[in-house]
């Protein structure tokens, strides 16, 4: 009796990670941000009319779900260049879950996350200049 009640609990731990994500793409795909007041309004867009990295990141994931890169580089160039490199992290992530791995969060140099402020900043800025580029 045990042994189906261990592989059961194997099953549901393997199945619980995927589950939440599907389910946030079939809200996403269910309730596009652009047409519900089901997401939360960016508070730096709401007091000063700018948009800061992570505005349209929501927007973005519900256009790459429907297909459209196009619209999604223009609602957010950023979240759209690094969608891959998270799903690749994600999947790491998910393989150390399922082999009961210690998770820890990466060490990484003060340089690179220096670099990662730099680059967000900088597409804030360029994104709120109205070029044509973002």
């Amino acid at each position: 009796m045990s042994t189906n009640g261990g592989r059961v609990a194997k099953i549901l731990r393997a199945a619980a990670p995927i589950a939440v994500v599907v389910t946030g793409a079939a809200i996403l795909v269910r309730f596009p941000p652009a047409q519900s007041s089901l997401y939360p309004r960016c508070p730096i867009y709401e007091l000063f009319h700018l948009q800061c990295p992570g505005c349209g990141a929501t927007r973005a994931l519900a256009a790459i779900l429907r297909g459209h890169f196009g619209e999604a580089m223009d609602l957010n160039a950023l979240v759209t260049f690094l969608l891959p490199i998270a799903a690749i992290y994600g999947a790491l992530w998910y393989r150390r879950f399922l082999r009961h791995e210690t998770m820890r969060w990466p060490q990484l140099p003060q340089a690179a996350i220096y670099c990662a402020f730099g680059i967000a900043t900088a597409f804030s800025i360029l994104r709120n200049l109205q070029l044509p580029l973002f």
